[in-house]
């Protein structure tokens, strides 16, 4: 999905009554001119490597209950098996399903509904599941939960996993918690170049140059802001490639320091 989310000043309520102004200046077209809204990209990211294909993410998903954002709710939709197979692959073919974080917008086709009830998407993989977002959607049993995790644990096919842990000798999870009680990014390494998926450490670039601002869906926005800092300094030390997972398309750049904050530079302009 790509589109108009919600109002800029509403998703950074720390940020000041400019903050439209400010997104828009640096990361041009962000800013849905009609509405004023952030236009959000919902992505997932499809790792290839030389032992696993591995899905980072798996975005609203079909026929979900998420009454407080109508665009989500009970979707029906063929972009992101069109998209799939547009790579060459198969559900069969997905080996590992990497959860960041258990929100709506990045479970969604963990499971889909069949017979009138919800199986797991990709029959063949493993799901990694961060432990302490699973104990807190476990604890409240959350339509996410019922619907997009526990099939999935039913199954036998979920881990859940602690920060650190590491899928082969390619994927590392990063700690990154704050817009979740058990949110981690995800660091990539292959010979000696590196990249990062961000999850929702970040929202929006801009945050590079302003880590302080707190997004709305953050837990905890003052764990969110050390765990962002954090991420920015590892990106920055390792000059690595960056995937933003909300950042505007193609979401793909990297992170440089810049006096006592950070500088984002799309992929196109390195």
């Amino acid at each position: 999905m790509h589109g108009p989310f919600m109002p800029a000043e509403e998703l950074f309520p720390s940020a000041g009554p400019d903050v439209a102004h400010i997104i828009e200046a640096h990361a041009p077209g962000s800013i849905c001119q009609a509405s004023g809204r952030l236009i959000l990209p919902i992505q997932g990211f499809l790792l290839i490597t030389p032992t696993h294909h591995i899905l980072v993410d798996s975005c609203v998903g079909n026929d979900k209950t998420v009454p407080a954002f109508p665009d989500w709710h009970q979707r029906s939709d063929k972009r992101f098996m069109a998209s799939l197979q547009s790579a060459g692959l198969s559900v069969e073919d997905i080996d590992y399903v990497l959860c960041t974080h258990l929100h709506t917008d990045h479970v969604g086709w963990n499971t889909r509904l069949e017979d009138g009830r919800w199986v797991p998407t990709f029959p063949n993989a493993r799901y990694l599941i961060p432990a302490a977002d699973e104990a807190f959607h476990e604890e409240r049993k959350t339509d996410l939960y019922v619907e997009s995790v526990l099939p999935v644990i039913e199954a036998g096919q979920a881990e859940i996993v602690q920060p650190g842990h590491m899928l082969g000798d390619h994927v590392a999870l990063i700690p990154t918690p704050g817009h979740t009680p058990g949110h981690v990014s995800v660091r990539i390494r292959s010979g000696d170049r590196e990249a990062i998926i961000t999850g929702d450490a970040m929202h929006s670039s801009v945050q590079c140059r302003h880590p302080e601002w707190h997004f709305k869906f953050d837990a905890d926005p003052e764990k969110a802001v050390t765990s962002r800092r954090h991420l920015l300094q590892t990106a920055s030390e390792a000059a690595c490639l960056v995937l933003g997972s909300h950042f505007s398309l193609p979401s793909l750049g990297r992170i440089s320091a810049d006096q006592d904050t950070f500088r984002w530079t799309d992929f196109a302009d390195l």
